[in-house]
């Protein structure tokens, strides 16, 4: 008995162990539904990743980038995701500047020596941009949650809430990390970081919201890039180390955050949709 089934070619990449499944359908449609993404990011049953990511046409930039959580929930920023895609297409178009479209507005990313360095956008940082349930200084925001508390928020194209402690690695943010992310102070969720600064490196563990604890997130890393400048704990350019590795970030001066780091093809295939 032969069994016919729809298979689509993918490629397995990762930003510092931040992992995606990728999908190129900028030639041949693919309209995926949260329970298909839940069923290829599982680790056991399906491919296995933090984030997938659809590449579309876009009439505005070189490709569109759909990012969706590991949950099935839609995201509208994921920086390890851009560089991957960003070397995709700086490998494809031969060019030395390429510009990807997302849900959060357009980036761009460019070759640095090896690695891949992109532009986040802007870094938005009033109350109702992040958003949270109610107006206050998003410097010094009113939380405490266990034993971390006083975080700053930033917007980069997703919420994120960064507390600094003396050291990340004694924190629990496997226990921490659930509550924070659906915090009623957070109507769309947000991602929680820790971090401790040492000279102008941070040293970030993250919480991604329908993702759990990733070995890197460069949107974080951004956020928190942001807020320590914000706080005064660094210049406006740091190293900020994940558990994945470092990444060279710098807040410029138009109020973007240029990141730059490695990428990693892992493998290709094609699986059953």
């Amino acid at each position: 008995m032969s069994i016919h089934l729809h298979t689509r070619p993918f490629l397995k990449m990762h930003g510092l162990g931040n992992d995606f499944i990728i999908f190129d359908a900028r030639e041949h449609p693919l309209a995926l539904a949260a329970d298909d993404v839940r069923a290829l990011s599982n680790r056991r049953r399906g491919i296995g990743c933090d984030q997938l990511i659809v590449m579309k046409p876009s009439d505005r930039a070189d490709v569109f980038m759909e990012i969706w959580n590991a949950d099935g929930s839609r995201v509208g920023a994921c920086g390890n995701a851009t560089r991957c895609i960003g070397k995709i297409m700086l490998e494809e178009t031969g060019r030395d500047l390429i510009s990807i479209e997302t849900e959060a507005g357009l980036l761009s990313a460019k070759w640095d020596s090896t690695d891949i360095s992109v532009n986040m956008g802007l870094a938005r940082t009033a109350w109702d941009e992040i958003p949270l349930a109610r107006e206050m200084d998003t410097l010094h925001v009113e939380l405490t949650v266990g034993e971390l508390s006083d975080p700053v928020c930033v917007n980069m194209g997703n919420p994120h809430a960064v507390f600094f402690v003396p050291d990340a690695e004694e924190i629990d943010l496997a226990t921490l990390g659930p509550e924070l992310e659906h915090h009623p102070l957070f109507p769309e969720r947000v991602n929680a970081s820790v971090a401790s600064v040492s000279g102008d490196t941070i040293r970030l563990r993250v919480w991604e919201r329908g993702a759990g604890i990733t070995e890197a997130c460069g949107s974080a890393a951004c956020a928190v890039t942001v807020a320590a400048s914000r706080r005064g704990l660094t210049g406006r350019k740091a190293t900020v180390l994940l558990d994945g590795g470092p990444l060279r970030m710098e807040w410029l001066a138009d109020g973007t955050v240029q990141m730059a780091g490695s990428t990693t093809l892992s493998f290709t295939g094609e699986v059953a949709i």
